[in-house]
């Protein structure tokens, strides 16, 4: 009788399924994204969580230490709290990719000081804290305006944390922060309003922006005189920081030397293809003139006078936005009559010019939706030229965004390119791939987009649009070279500046904007091309084991479905997509 008592008690208590390991891992990343975002409400404001909205981060040292801490605690309970082993392949690359990010932050924050250093820092939160509330946030507008004005009234103890913290910052990278806070005091003075548009809290939000330019108007003085005189530090990494670093943020098994070999190698090998369509075109542009010798200095002279009959055919500064949404609907129908990927639909990407604030480093970004807000816009902004160059920086600045070279462009930050791409990313079913998205793959997504554009047909076949593919292209390759000697050895501004015009076939205005670049990034500028040589050669493989059961939208789509993976992972993913054997 007692046994079947038992019995009939165990039969009918329920069995509470336990969580398997993948459920583990999630809980515990959730578990470490809540505390992340409570300790630096701008970094949730970037993902997309809006829960601290009306909050700026507190940078003091003591809570510096504390991010620290909380990512270093979480690398040491990931192994404990989740069972590597039990989690299937899937869950592994998460684990893997959770695990690098934590090791990289660690990393990064041990061997850099960009508080002390770096005064573009501050600008995160002076600008972005404000602006991106007002652009990707699917928050009720009051509500948006409402966190905007608590957060102005925040800026000036960032201010203040800025002038005590800042000790010796490198001289390029101060001058990139003085021309960005110019742009950040225009911003409160007039973008602000035009953002928030008609609002019964526009005399609130007036009243709050005030104290702001007041502050940033001092502080501007504090940039110009007390920092700049004594901005000394070193911006060069030297060749140890800069391999680690690069083996760390690229994560695609390859190191900086093995990188810098085959972009040197790759370098001469599109130089010589863009001699050859040069070539071609010669008589076009100059049916008079006999064709240069086909020595080193013909083949040289021969490519930049093609070039340079080319970039005539540009545009006008105030139009560069106008002429940027023009490329998009062709090309846009391109893609889908070549059946080259799927599209988002509905389409949430707009054309901006590019706020003055975020100006310096280059012509164009995409700010894509955030993986936390997903339903918010995309913005492909564009930069007109700087407003204090002369009429001929302007003027070399335009041909080198000629309507060819535009087209490219177009290709890389929207379709197919860095929108396309992003768009899906940010809603894959793992919460960990859409926060940590590998820059390698993004950009050398858009890079190899370029290329295969032209290579399904898009321009009909047209040399000028190819040659400038391939200029365009020579940017990302040159990109790997001069990161790596800007920082791993001495060299100079003239040599970098002749290699960028003379080598690489730059405008001066591109030319001495990228110099700029190099000065104030390390890596960032190698992940074009170690991306785009992943993403070629993995079609290159693929399409010849398949053979005639290749479909170039079904192989598209299967890169694109894992969201935006380290590289290094992408060959057993997209085989498995298109269930092929590993």
């Amino acid at each position: 009788m007692l046994i079947g008592a038992l019995t009939f008690l165990m039969a009918a208590t329920p069995v509470l399924a336990q969580p398997s390991e993948d459920d583990k891992l999630n809980a515990f990343f959730k578990n470490y994204l809540d505390k992340y975002s409570q300790q630096q409400p701008l970094a949730a404001t970037q993902l997309g969580d809006h829960r601290f909205d009306n909050l700026l981060d507190d940078i003091s040292p003591k809570a510096r230490e504390g991010w620290l801490a909380l990512t270093e605690k979480t690398l040491r309970e990931l192994p404990r709290q989740v069972d590597y082993r039990k989690l299937p392949r899937n869950g592994q690359i998460d684990f893997e990719i959770f695990q690098h990010n934590l090791q990289t932050q660690i990393w990064e924050t041990k061997n850099f000081q960009p508080f002390q250093e770096d005064p573009r820092t501050y600008g995160g939160y002076i600008n972005d804290s404000v602006y991106l509330l007002l652009t990707q946030s699917t928050l009720p507008k009051e509500t948006n305006i409402a966190n905007c004005i608590a957060r102005m009234a925040q800026i000036s103890r960032i201010v203040a944390g800025a002038e005590k913290t800042l000790t010796h910052p490198p001289k390029p990278i101060l001058e990139t922060a003085i021309r960005q806070n110019q742009g950040s005091i225009d911003f409160y003075e007039k973008e602000i309003f035009q953002l928030a548009g008609d609002t019964p809290q526009l005399d609130k939000l007036k009243a709050a922006a005030a104290p702001v330019v007041a502050v940033l108007k001092d502080y501007q003085k504090f940039l110009e005189r007390p920092l700049m005189a004594r901005a000394t530090s070193e911006w060069r990494l030297g060749k140890r920081m800069f391999g680690k670093k690069f083996e760390l943020e690229t994560d695609a098994g390859i190191t900086a030397g093995q990188n810098l070999a085959d972009a040197e190698t790759e370098f001469a090998h599109v130089r010589r293809d863009m001699y050859v369509l040069a070539r071609q075109l010669w008589y076009q542009y100059f049916p008079q003139q006999p064709l240069p010798p086909d020595d080193d200095a013909g083949e040289r002279e021969t490519v930049l006078k093609v070039i340079d009959a080319i970039d005539q055919d540009h545009g006008k500064p105030e139009d560069l936005v106008l002429d940027a949404r023009a490329t998009i609907e062709r090309i846009k129908a391109f893609i889908r009559k070549r059946n080259y990927i799927r599209l988002p639909d509905p389409d949430t990407c707009e054309v901006i010019e590019m706020p003055e604030f975020r100006r310096g480093n280059s012509l164009a970004y995409l700010d894509n939706a955030p993986p936390l807000d997903p339903d918010t816009h995309s913005y492909y902004a564009v930069s007109p030229p700087p407003s204090d160059w002369t009429p001929r920086q302007v003027e070399s600045f335009l041909e080198e965004y000629n309507r060819y070279m535009l087209q490219i462009l177009t290709i890389h930050e929207g379709y197919p390119g860095h929108y396309v791409q992003l768009a899906q990313a940010v809603r894959v079913p793992s919460l960990i791939r859409r926060v940590y998205q590998s820059g390698v793959y993004v950009e050398g997504w858009a890079v190899y987009g370029e290329m295969t554009m032209l290579n399904e047909g898009y321009g009909d076949g047209d040399m000028r649009l190819r040659l400038m593919e391939l200029k365009f292209y020579l940017r990302a390759v040159a990109n790997s070279i001069l990161d790596y000697k800007m920082h791993c050895t001495q060299m100079t501004d003239a040599e970098a500046l002749k290699f960028l015009t003379e080598d690489a076939f730059q405008s001066e205005g591109e030319a001495r904007l990228k110099l700029i670049r190099a000065k104030q990034s390390s890596v960032q500028l190698s992940t074009y091309f170690v991306g785009r040589m992943a993403h070629y050669r993995l079609h290159q493989q693929i399409e010849r084991e398949m053979g005639g059961k290749f479909s170039l939208a079904a192989y598209h789509n299967a890169v694109i479905a894992p969201g935006s993976i380290p590289v290094k992972y992408l060959p057993e993913l997209v085989r498995a997509q298109l269930g092929l054997p590993k």
